[in-house]
């Protein structure tokens, strides 16, 4: 199925306006929750930064003007009563822009100059481009005036603060157009490379050839598809910096990272229709391993960090990958990912028991993923049913990837240990009725109202039945009209916006989903899948949701929500037609 001609339209209050492989959005999000009036181009190099604000001028009085912004993946437009701002994608690093009946004013949006932060402003005597250098990003801003004229310059070469930037207008014609480039140090002066339609036109076909790989089974029965595969290609940097091969960042917003769990999602649901991509998204993270195999726990443009982890779902996401690529894996593809997950394994299995210990720990909330979840209430360094679970099934993963591989005994000893901890789970943290955890120092056990503490159901058909039986019934008192409460509802403990305390996130529910149906709790498993994809039609991309009333919360253009929508709905849509042709073949037997 083709894109329409000009693609979903969408909020620049909840996604930002970008293109594939930039690093830079067009926004009005300039900080953590913090909207500004005006549209500004944000940086996410050396963190994320408002470079430039981008304010349209009424023609009459030069003040701003009251303009409308409307944006699809190929053009983002400010309209007024007096004419109209363009915005186009020509490169990842350079926009087009242009003007009919309403100057723009592009100005700093740093007030102030010191010898290390804000913005420099000057005009290239080289090329007679106006240039701002941001200390912030480490990058120089170009702007190249191609028709029309500039009617204001301030703050050229000032220093501390003041206003910097210029305007632009129209000439006799009725139009302006300028070309904004993010670049390095210095390159040859612009020339465009095609007129402005063109460059429209080109962003606009290229995000279509996106959407129609990532989802060519988009349909009315799927109305947020298409800006489902937005919100992932317009997240999607060049290798730069730390970033060491394409990849999709979580937001950008301000969420602008790759954590080493959300980078699993986007890699599936990348899968069938660009492999490359995925295969990148599932490596990126490893490609920063440390020596005793531990996954940083998050990677950006200008930094790495270590202090924390995530857990470790990558042997789930690797035999999902492996299920849902249209080619299979190369040898030397399965030696790497062998070795990478053989050393982020042994990392559980070594720096995260205690001495005489058989079931591994947390040393925080923040390495669950569950940063603030009600399980480590009792105890930050925490023994946690979940991560046993995950690590049973990265050890069956490399059992199967080792017998490929010829690696009989290693196979063998890598089953023999997923055994080992699955006893040990039951053993020491089954009541009968509900998982438990224990301070990793030894303590008590604890229940617990989280969600967390149910999501050994990820085993689905390794556990014995009248566990995952009794798991099931516990999850769907999780479920609320909108999806899977991360908290219970119920619980003196639950807030509407409490992060993992609460809010319905899209992780969660992929992977209790999953779980259910490799249990054979199918009907449970098709609720939880129907509701969430509701939810996002409805409420977007949110970082998180209310449960109660299903509204987008925290970051509102989250890629691994993005991803999992188009997982499940990618999901539904094959099943349903297996079922289908199943009945159909029924059908005709039946008339022979």
């Amino acid at each position: 199925m083709t894109a329409d001609r000009s693609g979903p339209a969408f909020s620049v209050d909840h996604i930002p306006f970008s293109t594939h492989g930039s690093w830079f959005g067009i926004s009005p999000v300039v900080a953590e929750k913090t909207y500004a009036e005006d549209l500004h181009l944000v940086s996410h190099q050396n963190g994320m930064h408002a470079v430039l604000r981008l304010v349209p001028l009424d023609p009459a009085t030069g003040d701003r003007a009251e303009t409308q912004v409307e944006a699809t993946p190929g053009l983002l437009t400010w309209t007024g009563a007096d004419g109209r701002v363009d915005l186009a994608y020509e490169t990842p690093d350079t926009v087009r822009l242009r003007g009919a009946g309403l100057p723009l004013r592009i100005s700093a949006a740093a007030g102030t100059l010191t010898p290390f932060s804000g913005t420099y402003f000057y005009r290239d005597p080289v090329d007679g481009a106006h240039t701002f250098t941001s200390y912030e990003t480490g990058r120089r801003y170009r702007i190249t005036v191609l028709s029309g004229t500039v009617v204001e310059v301030s703050g050229s070469q000032a220093l501390g603060a003041g206003d910097r930037g210029l305007t632009v207008t129209a000439e006799s014609d009725g139009s302006w157009e300028v070309a904004v480039e993010e670049l390095d140090s210095a390159r040859r002066p612009y020339r465009p490379s095609a007129a402005f339609g063109q460059v429209m036109e080109a962003a606009r076909r290229s995000f279509a050839e996106f959407a129609d790989a990532v989802a060519p089974w988009r349909s009315d029965d799927t109305p947020a598809a298409e800006l489902a595969a937005y919100v992932l290609w317009s997240a999607t940097v060049r290798p730069a910096g730390l970033v060491t091969r394409p990849g999709v960042l979580m937001s950008k917003h301000w969420m602008d990272k790759v954590w080493s769990w959300d980078h699993c999602f986007n890699a599936l649901a990348l899968a069938p229709g660009c492999p490359e991509l995925a295969w990148d998204q599932f490596h990126l993270p490893f490609d920063h391993q440390d020596e005793t195999g531990a996954l940083p726990d998050s990677v950006t443009h200008s930094e790495v960090l270590y202090n924390f982890v995530k857990p470790p779902i990558h042997g789930w996401a690797l035999g999902h990958l492996r299920a849902r690529l249209t080619e299979p894996l190369d040898p030397a593809q399965l030696a790497q990912a062998y070795d990478r997950l053989t050393r982020w394994t042994d990392f559980w299995l070594t720096a995260r028991r205690a001495p005489g210990t058989v079931l591994p720990h947390y040393q925080h909330g923040n390495d669950s993923g569950w940063d603030n979840a009600t399980t480590f209430d009792p105890g930050r360094l925490a023994v946690t049913a979940d991560l046993t679970a995950t690590l049973i099934l990265q050890l069956d993963e490399l059992a199967r990837l080792a017998g490929e591989l010829g690696f009989a005994e290693d196979a063998r000893r890598r089953t023999e240990t997923a055994d080992v901890l699955q006893a040990a789970l039951l053993d020491e943290l089954w009541d009968g009725e509900r998982f438990l955890s224990r301070p990793a120092h030894g303590g008590d056990l604890a229940p617990s109202a989280s969600l967390l503490d149910l999501m050994p159901i990820v085993l689905g058909d390794r556990l014995p039945a009248k566990v995952h039986d009794r798991l099931a019934e516990r999850i769907e008192a999780h479920l609320t009209a909108y999806g899977l409460a991360t908290e219970h509802p119920g619980s003196p403990h639950y807030e509407s916006d409490g992060y993992w305390r609460g809010p319905i996130w899209a992780p969660a529910t992929v992977l209790v989903e999953d779980g259910l149906r490799r249990a054979g709790h199918v009907r449970l498993a098709d609720e939880i899948s129907a509701r969430f994809r509701a939810l996002c039609e409805t409420s977007g991309f949110a970082e998180n949701f209310d449960a109660l009333t299903g509204e987008g919360l925290r970051d509102r253009a989250y890629t691994w929500t993005a991803s999992s929508y188009l997982m499940l709905a990618r999901d539904h849509r094959q099943r349903r037609a297996e079922a289908g042709t199943a009945a159909a073949a029924a059908a005709d037997t039946t008339a022979a």
